[in-house]
């Protein structure tokens, strides 16, 4: 995601890590960059331009922070106005009424009806027990219903649709009915995608608008089209005011154009965005994190996010003690794993760490881990929690068991000793660092630089 604007970015700032202050030539070259940077993302221009002007402003007239590098403090002026230009603080969708109706617009292609569908997977798992109902008023695409029932069975959510008819209004008016009088406490409508320059059909959407008087219009923008979906919502707003936008395909090959101008031209909030094909790829869309992942800075508030969805606290608490203790099991090790697999691929979480964005481009085996987990299920409880020693014929059973070679089953005991021993050399090295030993490594990475199932 973002990935020739994100390491455009990061030439720049290393440009600047050399210099000793911030002076008005390399400030100058710098917001130089940003300007080109942004317009080869497809930002707005008069975005990009009213970007780039309060950044040098704001540069030219910051005092130097002796502890800062130059490099430092005009990543944080970019950081800073980025997450002003796409809003600031996250824009949580407008909750009242019963039922509360959000209805979803936009372009053929954009993903509407995928959304409708996550946006009930999300509310439901946000506000446990409500009931939502979703409206199938896309009666234009052939076999769009079919898909907005297809999408709905997998979270069992219930779709109002009426076999035959051809009008959407009416569809929305009996699914509004439907909803106050079984005591919905949501509906989503999925409307048709359209062109803006297609008069009647915007008629017909401002109809539906009437019928059902949504809390909620959100504009689905693919982050795909770039400047196209921010013009497209400017005049979807003009017709009916949308309250927000949800932007998809954020996890292909988006050029972020969209993401960083469409709440500074359409002055209505970005509130949610696709990360992804699978249902529960829906998220929040928070200033913050978006400018962290343009600067090539991770994802933590999204991680942190996904942790406290998946993880389970007091048992991530009972492992940091053992791990501190270095008592930890191989059935520990299965019981994290499972955890951490619900948060995504093990790949798509490290690229949310600071300084690992440049892994997407990496060729990371995901088997492995598989692998590991295949072996570990295939020991006897005994085995798991480290009651009897793992001797040969053990393990030559264990590689049976789980499809792979013996060799494979020594690696990982091999590599889990290294981990317990590590572990319980652990304080010995925050001693180390406390008296100012700042390499207690001894120029080495732990484990020569490898994951220790590598070893």
């Amino acid at each position: 995601m973002f990935g020739s604007l994100t390491e455009k970015f990061q030439q720049m700032f290393s440009g600047l890590t050399g210099k000793k202050t911030l002076t008005e030539d390399n400030i100058s070259d710098a917001v130089r960059q940003v300007r080109l940077a942004l317009l080869d993302a497809d930002v707005n221009y008069s975005v990009a331009s009213n970007f780039v002007k309060k950044v040098k402003e704001k540069a030219v007239g910051d005092a130097v922070i002796k502890s800062v590098s130059p490099g430092q403090q005009f990543t944080k002026l970019v950081h800073e106005e980025l997450v002003a230009l796409m809003g600031a603080d996250e824009s949580p969708l407008e909750i009242k009424g019963t039922p509360n109706v959000i209805l979803l617009c936009g372009l053929q292609g954009s993903g509407k009806t995928t959304q409708c569908a996550k946006l009930a997977s999300y509310l439901q798992k946000k506000y446990p027990g409500k009931k939502v109902l979703l409206s199938a008023c896309d009666l234009q695409r052939p076999a769009a219903v079919e898909q907005l029932k297809k999408l709905a069975s997998q979270i069992d959510v219930p779709v109002y649709a009426v076999d035959g008819e051809k009008n959407p209004v009416r569809v929305a008016k009996d699914a509004l009915q439907k909803a106050r009088s079984e005591g919905f406490d949501t509906l989503i409508v999925d409307t048709a995608g359209r062109l803006h320059i297609d008069e009647e059909l915007m008629e017909q959407l401002a109809q539906i608008k009437a019928a059902v008087e949504p809390h909620e219009i959100l504009f689905v923008a693919s982050a795909a089209t770039g400047q196209d979906a921010v013009k497209t919502a400017v005049e979807f707003d003009k017709h009916v005011q949308i309250t927000g936008t949800i932007l998809t395909m954020l996890d292909g090959s988006a050029r972020a154009g969209a993401a960083i101008s469409i709440r500074e031209v359409t002055g209505k909030p970005l509130k949610f965005e696709g990360i992804g094909e699978k249902i529960g790829d829906l998220q929040p869309f928070n200033p913050h994190s978006m400018a962290d992942r343009i600067l090539g800075m991770g994802d933590v508030i999204n991680l942190v996010r996904k942790a406290q969805e998946n993880i389970d606290e007091e048992q991530s608490k009972a492992l940091e003690k053992k791990i501190l203790k270095a008592t930890f099991t191989y059935d520990d090790y299965l019981k994290q794993m499972a955890m951490v697999k619900k948060m995504g691929s093990f790949k798509s979480i490290l690229k949310m760490l600071p300084g690992m964005s440049g892994l997407g481009d990496m060729d990371f085996d995901e088997k492995e881990f598989n692998k590991i987990e295949a072996m570990i299920t295939s020991m006897t409880m005994a085995e798991r929690i480290e009651k009897v020693e793992l001797v040969p014929s053990r393990r030559r059973r264990i590689a049976q068991g789980s499809g792979t070679h013996i060799d494979d089953v020594n690696r990982m005991v091999k590599g889990f000793k290294k981990l317990k021993q590590f572990c319980k050399e652990m304080p010995g090295l925050k001693n180390q660092m406390k008296k100012g030993n700042k390499d207690p490594f001894g120029g080495k990475m732990p484990f020569g630089g490898k994951m220790p199932w590598d070893s």
